[in-house]
């Protein structure tokens, strides 16, 4: 519990930031669609002007961008990208921490097991992951409210914090599996960005590309997507199945080489 509650408190700044961070995002997003709407050229139209390259980019898809959830859907693939960098990071550095901070030697020496060590750090994390996933809900049912004009959108909103959840958790055990597999884990936090990036770029040259379809199971960015799982679409259950495969290896792999971790001095 010392551990846990250590964590917490070692990350609680950076929780902060986070949350305003996309507090701020979600603000600012919704504030554009205020903009956009009250202008005379539908929204719809002008998306449609734009290359596909930008439309891709953007996240429009099958989306009905003259409707506050279809913006907000839109606007989900850069709160998803905010949600996944926090907790690869995060997955990261709740190992590499402790050879920055010189504070390995201490925590391996302590009369607890690392099984217990790398289980309160992680909860600590999951702890952080939910505060901000919970952030984003409210930031964003309270946001949309003020521009949906009656129209029911917490049912989407819900469902997508489901998705995020789902990617949040993949990354952040990913994250942690690569701090725990590498030697030296100073540099895991930049490797696991590194990693969420290029799948999220691989998730655009899909939607560039349609002969790359097939690789749309190496992404987890094209699991959830919000034209798809808005709508009453739901989620698909072979990516259910699939994060969650991923999910367990990566937390495997994490508690498996944390326990044969050498330490770095």
């Amino acid at each position: 519990m010392n551990i846990f509650l250590k964590e917490l408190k070692s990350y609680r700044k950076s929780l902060i930031f986070w949350s305003i961070g996309v507090f701020l995002m979600v603000l600012s997003g919704m504030n554009k669609y205020s903009n956009l709407y009250s202008s005379e050229q539908s929204m719809n139209d002008l998306m449609a002007d734009m290359p596909k390259s930008m439309q891709v980019i953007m996240g429009v898809g099958s989306l009905d961008l003259s409707k506050a959830s279809g913006y907000y859907g839109m606007l989900f693939v850069y709160l998803l990208l905010m949600a996944t960098i926090h907790a690869a990071m995060l997955g990261a550095g709740i190992i590499a921490k402790e050879e920055q901070d010189k504070t390995s030697e201490f925590l391996f020496v302590k009369p607890v097991s690392r099984v217990k060590v790398i289980t309160a750090k992680l909860l600590a994390a999951l702890f952080n992951i939910i505060v901000f996933n919970l952030v984003t809900l409210v930031s964003s049912i309270v946001l949309l409210a003020q521009y949906s004009k009656g129209e029911d959108v917490n049912s989407d909103i819900a469902i997508l914090m489901a998705a995020m959840f789902i990617l949040q958790l993949l990354f952040l055990v990913m994250g942690s599996a690569i701090s725990a597999v590498k030697k030296k884990s100073k540099k895991s936090a930049a490797l696991s960005a590194g990693v969420l990036l290029l799948t999220f770029i691989l998730s655009v040259a899909i939607d560039l590309n349609h002969y790359m379809k097939g690789f749309k199971y190496l992404s987890p960015f094209k699991y959830f997507e919000a034209k798809n799982v808005m709508y009453g679409g739901g989620f698909e259950p072979v990516f259910v199945i699939i994060s969650c495969l991923f999910i367990a290896a990566f937390t495997s792999m994490t508690y498996i080489f944390y326990k044969k971790r050498d330490l770095n001095v």
